[in-house]
């Protein structure tokens, strides 16, 4: 069965909706998320944290579209331009400012949707959260497991529930290890190629009243960065779970191909 590994990432895209920071005209909603000094954040989250996993899978049949306005100022847009040359399973999408943000999600997905495929996982990834090295081969791996079920049922989610939250205070980086439900990040929610939806249809935190959902929480398959930009600053409800200190160093240049060293760099430097 071929299986289409296919995500959204959104970077500072213009829409009034879609989003927990809500602004009233989109004037607004520009100066927000274009202001210099917060594009500068997001690329450095971004770059620091997200890329690094996405240039090392496994398993490289993928596809992560990144979405972002036609107006993006510079020199970001060039930034994209020239990290979706480099890495080609990023694809950039610019698409202007539409009255419904679910729409938006479709028209920058829907170009990317493969014919031959005939199941497709979409995903959603924010820009300043990464997924391990080994994410899209494990996911396709687990897939095959429970394909059964998505055949009767037509939808599936499958949850990564163990992560890392990287905390960035007052320029200070705290780790925390939790195993949680359906975060949003390292979840893949299978669909047939010919459907109208994406990951972003279907609020994660509430995926039971659509779909069945599967959780596995083995491996480490997620960081997810709570910060003075992020769009949502709640850790959320979840379980702790503690590996050793110099076994979290060693997760995290493994799993998603970045160093403590370069979090706490990242963390001064933004705090």
């Amino acid at each position: 069965m071929r299986v289409q590994m296919l995500g959204l990432c959104r970077f500072s895209y213009l829409g009034l909706r879609g989003y927990q920071v809500e602004h009233d005209t989109i004037e607004a909603r520009r100066a927000y998320l274009y202001d210099p000094d917060r594009l500068e954040r997001r690329w450095q989250w971004f770059t620091t944290v997200a890329v690094p996993g996405w240039q090392a899978q496994t398993d490289p049949d993928f596809t992560l579209v990144v979405m972002t306005g036609p107006d993006l100022p510079e020199p970001w847009l060039g930034r994209l331009h020239e990290l979706c040359r480099q890495l080609p399973q990023l694809r950039l999408e610019l698409v202007p400012p539409m009255e419904f943000h679910l729409q938006a999600c479709r028209a920058a997905v829907a170009p990317h949707v493969d014919p031959s495929a005939e199941v497709i996982g979409h995903f959603r990834h924010d820009d300043d959260d990464a997924v391990a090295v080994d994410y899209v081969g494990e996911t396709r791996r687990d897939f095959r497991k429970v394909k059964a079920l998505w055949k009767s049922e037509g939808k599936l989610a499958l949850d990564y529930g163990r992560g890392l939250m990287i905390e960035v205070k007052e320029g200070q980086l705290k780790i925390t290890p939790r195993l949680c439900h359906n975060m949003g990040v390292a979840l893949t929610i299978f669909l047939s190629p010919d459907a109208p939806e994406t990951a972003l249809n279907y609020n994660h935190a509430q995926l039971a009243q659509w779909m069945p959902c599967v959780q596995v929480n083995r491996p480490l398959m997620f960081l997810r960065s709570i910060h003075g930009d992020s769009d949502s600053g709640d850790m959320g409800p979840g379980l702790p779970w503690q590996p050793e200190e110099a076994t979290l160093n060693r997760l995290l240049r493994q799993r998603f191909g970045v160093t403590r060293a370069a979090l706490s760099e990242l963390a001064a430097r933004l705090g």
